[in-house]
């Protein structure tokens, strides 16, 4: 069976550490899949899921990433992301009331349109949604 490495490393310290069969991100120009002996590549990455297929159990993992880069190579694959969490490790009640005011400040800087602090609303929007995806799939 062709396995890989897979590391998740955050500015906070490593997030994931496991051998997978399989990578799925989401990179700027859309959705990737890395299976072993992948041919090196470096892509950026979006605020979403990374789901990783491990080699020692039937499920994926999941974990929320903000955005990164990813680099394969020599059947490792590192993502070295802004901020990581793992599926298990979500607050989701802090993710939904991150949401909550990612949304109300979104809707504050429409009316006065303010560009800047627009993006930075949507940002934390997404980056809430993500979160909140990605519990759904903790397999405690």
């Amino acid at each position: 069976m062709s396995e890989m490495q897979v590391n998740i490393v955050t500015p906070a310290g490593i997030v994931y550490n496991h051998r997978a069969k399989s990578v799925i991100a989401k990179a700027v120009d859309g959705e990737i899949g890395i299976l072993a002996n992948h041919i090196p590549i470096i892509v950026p990455l979006t605020i979403h899921a990374v789901r990783v297929q491990r080699v020692s159990v039937d499920t994926e993992d999941w974990i929320a990433v903000n955005g990164g880069v990813m680099e394969v190579r020599d059947n490792v694959c590192s993502i070295i992301a802004d901020s990581a969490e793992r599926a298990r490790d979500i607050d989701v009640e802090r993710a939904f009331e991150a949401k909550q005011r990612a949304e109300e400040e979104l809707h504050k800087t429409e009316a006065i349109e303010n560009n800047s602090h627009s993006k930075r609303a949507e940002i934390s929007l997404r980056k809430a949604v993500n979160r909140i995806t990605v519990s759904k799939h903790n397999k405690r």
